[in-house]
């Protein structure tokens, strides 16, 4: 791999690291958020509780299934909505052993 592809390569996972000491508890609305926890329980077939040292969130997928168990370690990227009860918009979802999962906001 040459330098530049290197460094491109280290760009684009750093951010996602620069979120790691941010908890649940710390969220805040209308923004974009890199969160860790693991799958709490699933609620719906498209949405899941995600909990972590600090507190749980609801992740909304749709309309796409959950594609991993409860009890899954996991990091979600998303958008935490504005709504009166928090929940993270995901955009993404990576296990730990590596699987990623992107969803698709199409309502055909």
């Amino acid at each position: 791999m040459n330098y530049k592809a290197s460094l491109a390569a280290l760009l684009l996972v750093v951010p996602a690291f620069a979120f790691a000491d941010q908890t649940i508890a710390d969220l805040k609305p209308n923004t974009q958020v890199t969160i860790s926890g693991t799958v709490e329980r699933i609620a719906d077939e498209d949405t899941f509780i995600l909990s972590d040292e600090s507190g749980q969130i609801e992740v909304y997928l749709g309309p796409n299934l959950v594609p991993v168990p409860a009890g899954t370690a996991v990091t979600v990227t998303g958008i935490v909505d504005d709504g009166p009860t928090p929940e993270i918009y995901a955009g993404s979802l990576q296990t730990s052993d590596g699987q990623i999962f992107t969803f698709d906001r199409s309502y055909d």
